[in-house]
């Protein structure tokens, strides 16, 4: 078992999650069963699939928990770029948004591989 609240890429997928939930705040009424709903959702899976894959009593689940939440850290890559080319999100925002989901994705990634199963 692993401890969650001690790993920096968790911490910082928890702020992240924050800064989206405040950034879609703004995007369009019809938007809120759209890219609103989506983000959110995605941005909440990755320190949620984290903390239950630390559950788990092996690395080789734990590993399979922190694909799902990077799976997530993508899907809102793409959804941040397509929220982008809409005009719901401004380059600065857009460039903060993605550099801390960089930092994530780099984070996770390598801890990933450390994993030994």
């Amino acid at each position: 078992m692993h401890r969650y609240k001690d790993l920096k890429f968790w911490q910082l997928s928890r702020t992240f999650c924050s800064d989206i939930y405040v950034n879609t705040k703004s995007f369009p009424d019809d938007e809120k069963f759209g890219l609103i709903s989506q983000l959110r959702r995605a941005a909440v899976s990755i320190p949620s699939n984290i903390a239950e894959g630390a559950s788990r009593n092996s690395n080789k689940d734990f590993k399979r928990f922190l694909s799902i939440s990077l799976g997530s850290c993508y899907e809102i890559e793409t959804q941040l770029l397509i929220s982008f080319d809409l005009n719901f999100i401004n380059s600065d925002e857009f460039d903060k948004l993605n550099n801390t989901l960089n930092q994530i994705i780099k984070m996770m990634s390598k801890f990933i591989s450390s994993l030994k199963i």
